[in-house]
């Protein structure tokens, strides 16, 4: 694991400014880095830092006061905060971001607020919109709600239960997922850690790397960001049916279908 040197920062307790706290946090970090780090390499191994990799750091904030904003919020703020070399490309490393969200779903807006479309779902004259500020606003105090608590009861009664993520993800990148996914407590942790990490095959081609013990499998899609089904359409309805199906688990032993 990556870290600081011991190092230690401190945040003001008399000012409760997320965003302004995560900007100085993101700026003293320098994510330019001359300290060694670690970096997601293939197959969850590590290698030094280069290119278009995840880079992983551990830091200590020794200072936050009652006023000031949670661990949390820092982190989620900190995440989306526009860091020069990465062209704000919070969900696909390899792309700059244009546009409000950085995906273009014009089409997808234009053919749900068609009318014959509206009359089908029975919504009225209600417009679709790709990203509702009456949504996010109802939901804000579910960003930062800790679910994995409630997944291992889900697994003990043997629920299957899928995470994926785009290996060319950011903000919600394929590294932090596995280290929860690995780090939950549940009966089948051990096996699940020491289980292999077996090609995802589709049409005959490597479509992602999967891991999987019992009901829980983590998939980390190739070629993809965010959005896994708009980059990689073919793989993400092949995983989401194979999952569906109880397949997923013999993809585990290398027998993905094609």
């Amino acid at each position: 694991m990556a870290h600081q040197h011991n190092r230690h920062l401190s945040f003001s307790s008399k000012a409760y400014f997320p965003q302004r706290q995560a900007e100085k946090l993101i700026r003293d970090l320098n994510l330019l880095p001359d300290d060694d780090v670690n970096v997601a390499a293939h197959e969850f191994k590590f290698e030094p830092a280069s290119g278009r990799k995840i880079v992983e750091r551990r830091l200590e904030l020794s200072v936050i006061g009652n006023a000031g904003p949670s661990v949390q919020e820092l982190g989620h703020h900190a995440g989306y905060y526009l860091l020069p070399h990465s062209h704000a490309a919070y969900y696909d490393v390899r792309k700059k971001c244009e546009g409000d969200l950085c995906y273009d779903f014009s089409n997808m807006e234009r053919f749900l607020n068609q009318n014959s479309v509206r009359e089908s779902l029975g919504v009225g004259n209600i417009d679709f919109v790709s990203c509702s500020s009456t949504v996010n606003e109802a939901m804000v105090m579910d960003w930062m709600r800790n679910l994995e608590v409630g997944i291992p009861a889900l697994l003990e009664d043997g629920i299957k239960v899928l995470v994926y993520a785009g290996e060319y993800d950011l903000i919600c990148n394929w590294l932090r997922n596995s280290r929860w996914v690995y780090a939950m407590e549940w009966s089948g942790q051990k096996n699940f850690g020491s289980s292999s990490t077996v090609p995802f095959v589709v049409d005959g081609a490597e479509a992602g790397l999967l891991k999987g013990h019992g009901p829980l499998s983590f998939l980390r899609v190739h070629n993809a960001g965010h959005m896994v089904p708009m980059d990689q359409p073919k793989a993400a309805l092949e995983m989401l049916r194979s999952w569906m199906q109880g397949k997923l688990a013999t993809a585990e032993r290398g027998k993905n279908s094609s």
